[in-house]
């Protein structure tokens, strides 16, 4: 258990850097090493890819908290378009953890897979929508929040990857975007692992020190350092080429996607 504690600590402290580094959330990083990590502890496979993406979603409410905090401190958060947004990823969320738990664990995966693949070609060749004609409506935004929260509740991420793309469509300024994202990332998250306990209370294939299909260990030990390593990950972007270290991290999205894909499909 010590072991698995220290994988999960470091995790944790990995996840945190990635976020800082890239600003996308640790979720893409936490949930296929969730995937393998839970491989290794003999953990069934018809919940472990169920459980990777909701401890991820869990890890989510502790950081898009302090994420929140930091840049509302700066007036950067726009929460004049997040209760519009909001209130469609708290459905969109909800339906999002119930479609993926009417999958299997291989077709999850085999999702997981696609998105990766997808996020990888997308940092690899810095691949950014332009500015809109004009101002996203009230209930534009609703409709786009519901999308957002159900890709981002069966993927186990806070949203970033789409929100922010989506965000700059609509003309809001880099840093507002960024900041509102974050914001988001608290409803997507909070709505996705609730949801999660709830669809998975007592289910016989979850391990011990499990709350429906959250992993307790995971989710204590990835909190504890992601927070912390994400100033380091903030620090690093200011010194280190930011488009060759996008490259490196599609080109680890990529194997991941791949892997899952050949893995169910060979």
């Amino acid at each position: 258990m010590l072991l698995t504690i220290l994988i999960y600590l470091l995790l944790g402290a990995a996840a945190g850097v990635v976020a800082g580094l890239f600003g996308i959330g640790g979720g893409l990083l936490i949930v296929p090493v969730l995937v393998f990590s839970f491989e290794l502890q003999g953990m069934s496979a018809d919940v472990l890819t169920h459980a990777a993406v909701a401890t991820s979603l869990a890890t989510i409410v502790a950081t898009s908290i302090s994420s929140t905090m930091a840049h509302h401190k700066r007036g950067a958060v726009r929460w004049d378009i997040f209760r519009p947004l909001s209130m469609g990823i708290v459905l969109g969320a909800f339906l999002g953890v119930v479609t993926a738990g009417k999958m299997t664990g291989e077709w999850l995966q085999i999702s997981l897979g696609c998105f990766a693949i997808a996020i990888s070609i997308q940092m690899a060749f810095n691949l950014k929508p332009g500015a809109g004609d004009q101002e996203i409506s009230t209930t534009g935004h609703g409709i786009a929040g519901g999308v957002i929260g159900w890709f981002s509740a069966i993927f186990g991420i806070g949203g970033g990857t789409l929100s922010v793309p989506y965000l700059s469509w609509g003309r809001i300024q880099m840093q507002q975007a960024v900041a509102t994202s974050a914001a988001c990332g608290l409803p997507i998250a909070l709505m996705g692992a609730l949801t999660n306990i709830w669809q998975g209370w007592d289910h016989p294939l979850m391990p011990e020190w499990s709350a429906g299909f959250i992993y307790l260990p995971a989710l204590l030990g990835i909190v504890l350092t992601s927070t912390l390593f994400a100033k380091v990950g903030a620090k690093l972007a200011h010194s280190l080429p930011p488009l060759l270290l996008k490259r490196i991290f599609a080109g680890f999205l990529l194997v991941v996607g791949l892997r899952f894909l050949l893995s169910n499909l060979i």
